[in-house]
């Protein structure tokens, strides 16, 4: 743990989300970051310790971004999920991209093989909050919460998505 109690492993992920956020605005592609670090984020606090780093990106950015991170040291790490279009490793942080579309009415997709899926029919937008001095666009509170509500497969995964909707309930009565 460092001087104000956040280990390692996270500092280090959180200054990825920094660098990450920095060299996409640069180069103007949009990205949102969801997921845990995402409930962080909304919540203004470090609620656990993560495994990796979940960012939505657009599909059409797919080449560029690669040759960006590829640029920057991230290393291509294999993805066993088909929902996470690619996956990237820097020293001890991991970060899975989720490639997204967006319709005609706004909503956003998810590109599978088998055809797309509706993630949300909300626009992400420009939501940007800041955690610990970073700053970082993340998708709305009322997707995030929509996603959380769900438990994923696994034990592991449906732990941790009941712990950060209970997260995400408190803020919600806390009106915001």
């Amino acid at each position: 743990m460092d001087a104000v109690g956040l280990s390692s492993h996270s500092r280090e992920q959180l200054d990825a989300i920094a660098r990450l956020e920095q060299l996409l605005r640069e180069r103007r592609i949009g990205s949102w970051l969801f997921g845990g670090w995402a409930v962080d984020f909304w919540v203004g606090r470090v609620t656990r310790e993560h495994g990796d780093l979940d960012l939505a990106v657009r599909l059409g950015d797919r080449h560029a971004i690669h040759d960006l991170l590829l640029s920057d040291g991230w290393d291509p790490a294999p993805v066993d999920d088909e929902a996470i279009g690619a996956g990237y490793r820097r020293h001890n942080v991991l970060v899975e991209l989720t490639f997204v579309e967006t319709d005609d009415d706004g909503q956003v997709l998810i590109p599978f093989t088998a055809g797309p899926a509706v993630w949300s029919t909300i626009p992400f937008g420009d939501v940007t909050r800041e955690l610990r001095g970073v700053r970082c666009r993340t998708i709305p509170l009322e997707v995030l919460r929509a996603d959380k509500s769900t438990g994923r497969e696994g034990a592991d995964e449906a732990a941790k998505d009941t712990k950060d909707h209970e997260v995400l309930s408190r803020l919600q009565a806390a009106g915001n």
